[in-house]
């Protein structure tokens, strides 16, 4: 069995460098890789394009990003709660391309499935659809939409093996697993590493074959994005 494990995140980021794109999973704050955005931050890269639902809160996530200049453009479905990110896009500092949310998704699944594009209906009629290629099916008009290209995908799992088989839980079941296998190179941060064969196959959302790398990560935060109390 092939190990993918490495030692550490810093292991994890051979080859990343300044202006390249990234694919991060996560959905508000839920299943965000912590350990490869807080790396990216000491990296200090920048240039960067990053592929992500939102881009977190101001102080956190993707957020930290922003806050030093290290993103040029936010290709995602949601704003968020992230001031910071809103300044930017309305200022024009960031070039932010918003795309429907199952559009999101269905162009990272194309780019795991080696699709080089997909036809779908959201957006058909609205700015989303201008300047790209329309067609009907079955009576039906459909926007022709390109498949993601990144150079590394960063998710976050809640269980990992050593040949990079992932479980996820709960709500980080998200963009998470659509981002396994959808870039170049596929990093893998989990909370807790277990041998191979220790994880029940039939449990098995992500199979390692999608994964390159894969590291323990530390220190996890899981923030709520907005929290409430009576």
């Amino acid at each position: 069995m092939i190990k993918k494990t490495v030692h550490s995140v810093k292991d994890a980021f051979e080859g990343v460098t300044s202006n390249m794109t990234f694919m991060l999973g996560g959905f508000g704050l839920c299943g965000i890789p912590e350990n490869a955005i807080t790396e990216l931050v000491r990296l200090e890269v920048t240039g960067l394009t990053c592929i992500s639902n939102n881009a977190g809160v101001d102080d956190f996530g993707l957020g930290l990003l922003l806050q030093k200049k290290q993103i040029k453009k936010m290709i995602s479905s949601y704003v968020g709660e992230n001031d910071e990110f809103e300044r930017q896009m309305l200022s024009g500092e960031l070039d932010v391309e918003l795309i429907p949310q199952g559009t999101l998704a269905e162009r990272c699944r194309a780019a795991k499935a080696g699709f080089p594009a997909i036809y779908t209906p959201a957006g058909y009629g609205t700015e989303v659809a201008e300047g790209k290629e329309t067609r009907e099916f079955d009576g039906k008009m459909y926007v022709l939409e390109h498949a993601f290209k990144a150079d590394f995908a960063f998710v976050k799992a809640w269980k990992g093996d050593e040949a990079g088989n992932l479980i996820f839980k709960g709500t980080a079941r998200n963009f998470n697993p659509v981002m396994c296998g959808a870039a170049k190179i596929t990093v893998a941060e989990v909370e807790e590493l277990v041998p191979v064969g220790e994880l029940d196959p039939n449990q098995i959302h992500v199979p390692g074959i999608f994964v390159q790398r894969i590291f323990q990560g530390k220190g996890y935060e899981k923030r709520i994005e907005q929290r409430t109390v009576r």
